[in-house]
């Protein structure tokens, strides 16, 4: 099997990989240390996703020939393996089932990225929160007989998702607890009826775009 290790880079803390907007042709898979992905929305930056040792980013600069649609900027000292668009060829040629599982690895990617996206374009902090479930829900196998959905997430995780601190993100969490639609458990948070949810989210979009084009 080809040497991976000839791909190896690392980086020092805080420091940028590369910029929003800026052409790129490589992306990277995290060997050790972590890596924030960060967009710039109006004046605020906000923070996309953590990624740990194992998740790779950058691929959209491979997969689209498009310029990067956010920054990378290390957390702590990261160790990374870096692939171009011609040593990537050669990679899976060398090594189809590598190649194989990345191009899977990809699809799940772009539509995680697209769906989380959504989410953080929601004006309504309500709104972004009942859409992190919604999000969870598409993810599992599709239940018709019950609206009700259990998700192993806490609030960290929500408040990530939904791009909110988590002070407002609990403030948010525990008036749908209030109003019965969720219940938070040690471990879990259930859902009551994840169709309301799916009808809320719509109606905040729909009128945020009619908003927006008023």
């Amino acid at each position: 099997m080809e040497n991976l290790e000839r791909f190896a880079k690392t980086f020092n803390p805080d420091e940028v990989i590369f910029f929003e907007h800026e052409p790129g042709d490589s992306f990277y898979l995290i060997q050790s240390g972590q890596v924030k992905i960060v967009r710039i929305m109006g004046d605020i930056e906000k923070i996309l996703d953590i990624l740990n040792p194992g998740e790779f980013f950058g691929e959209m600069a491979i997969l689209e020939e498009t310029a990067r649609s956010a920054s990378a900027i290390t957390l702590d000292s990261c160790s990374v393996l870096e692939f171009n668009r011609a040593n990537f060829s050669s990679l899976i040629q060398g090594n189809p089932q590598i190649g194989i599982n990345l191009l899977k690895l990809f699809s799940r990617r772009i539509f995680d990225q697209k769906r989380r996206f959504m989410i953080l374009t929601l004006d309504d902090l309500d709104g972004k929160v009942a859409d992190v479930f919604v999000m969870l829900s598409e993810l599992q196998p599709p239940d018709e007989e019950s609206g009700i959905r259990e998700f192993k997430a806490s609030l960290d995780d929500i408040g990530h998702w939904a791009g909110i601190p988590v002070g407002q993100c609990k403030d948010v969490l525990d008036n749908m607890v209030s109003n019965q639609k969720i219940v938070i458990n040690k471990d879990t948070i259930k859902v009551n009826n994840i169709n309301e949810l799916i009808r809320f989210v719509s109606s905040k979009r729909r009128s945020q775009e009619n908003n927006e084009r008023d």
